[in-house]
C-alpha cells in the first residue's frame, strides 16, 4: 500500500474510532448508536459537528463540554488515535490484499469496542460477539484462514476457554471469567482460524497472570477477583491479526 494510501487509512480509523467511542457507550446500555446523534453524556446537549472531529475538537475545546463545562473522558481521543494507528498497521500487514484487508478492519474495529465494553463495564455485547462469530466465518468462505480453520477456530476457541471457565469455578468457587469471553474467543477463531487461537489463548493468558500478579501484590486483588479478560483478549486477537503467522512460525521453528 502507498503512503497516500495509508494516510487515508488513518483518516479513515480516527472517523471510525469516532463512532466506535458511540458503541462503546451505548451498546452496554442497551443503547441504539444510531439516534438519537452524538451527546454530552453529562449535559445530553447534542454535539455540533465542528465539535466532534476527531482528536481535533477535543484539543481544541480543552477537553471539556462547550454547553457544560463538564470534562470529556479521555477514553474518546484515545480510542480515536488508537483506531487511526491499527488501521494503519493492518494496512501495512495486508495492504496487498484488499478484500483480507477489509476484513482485518471489520475484525479490528470490534476488538476495540470488545476491548472498551469490558475495559469499563466488564461486559462483552452479544451484539458484537454473536454476529461477530458469523462475519468471521462468512468472510473465511472467500478468505484465509479458509472454512474449515474459520469454523474450527470458533469451536475449539469457545470449547477450550468454557473448559478452563468451568473448571476455575469447580476448584475456586467464583466465576473467572463470564460467557461473553467465551463468544468473544469464539469470534477471534473465526476470524483467525484454530492455529491462531492457541497464540491468541497464551498471549492473553500471559499478560493478564503478569497483570494479576501485580495488582495482587499492590494489595489491590486477590484470587477471588475477576479482572476483564476480555480486554487481554482483544490485545492478544490484534497483534496475532497482525503477526500471529510468524509468531507461530517461530516457535514452532
Amino acid at each position: 500500500m502507498t503512503a497516500a494510501g495509508l494516510v487515508l487509512l488513518g483518516l479513515v480509523g480516527l472517523v471510525v474510532g469516532s463512532f466506535l467511542n458511540v458503541c462503546i457507550g451505548r451498546l452496554p446500555a442497551g443503547e441504539s448508536v444510531v439516534t438519537p446523534r452524538s451527546r454530552c453524556p453529562f449535559c445530553r446537549k447534542p454535539i455540533a459537528w465542528h465539535d466532534n472531529i476527531p482528536v481535533v475538537s477535543y484539543l481544541v475545546l480543552g477537553g471539556r463540554c462547550r454547553h457544560c463545562q463538564a470534562r470529556i473522558p479521555l477514553r474518546y481521543p484515545l480510542i480515536e488515535m488508537a483506531t487511526g494507528a491499527l488501521f494503519v498497521l493492518q494496512g501495512l500487514a495486508w495492504g496487498n490484499d484488499l478484500p483480507l484487508l477489509g476484513a482485518r478492519l471489520v475484525f479490528t474495529a470490534m476488538l476495540i469496542v470488545l476491548f472498551g465494553t469490558d475495559f469499563e463495564t466488564q461486559r462483552l455485547p452479544n451484539v458484537i460477539t454473536i454476529p461477530g462469530i458469523v462475519i468471521g466465518i462468512a468472510f473465511s468462505v472467500f478468505l484465509p484462514p479458509g472454512l474449515l480453520e474459520s469454523v474450527l477456530g470458533a469451536a475449539i476457541g469457545a470449547g477450550v476457554l468454557g473448559l478452563i471457565r468451568w473448571l476455575w469455578k469447580r476448584f475456586t468457587g467464583v466465576e473467572g471469567m463470564g460467557l461473553g469471553d467465551v463468544k468473544m474467543i469464539a469470534m477471534i477463531g473465526a476470524f483467525l482460524g484454530w492455529r491462531q487461537v492457541w497464540v491468541v489463548l497464551f498471549l492473553s493468558s500471559l499478560v493478564g497472570a503478569v497483570i494479576g500478579i501485580l495488582l495482587m501484590i499492590a494489595g489491590g486483588r486477590s484470587m477471588q477477583s475477576r479482572l476483564p479478560f476480555g480486554t487481554f483478549l482483544a490485545l492478544a486477537a490484534l497483534i496475532a491479526s497482525l503477526v500471529g503467522s510468524e509468531l507461530l512460525n517461530w516457535y514452532l521453528g
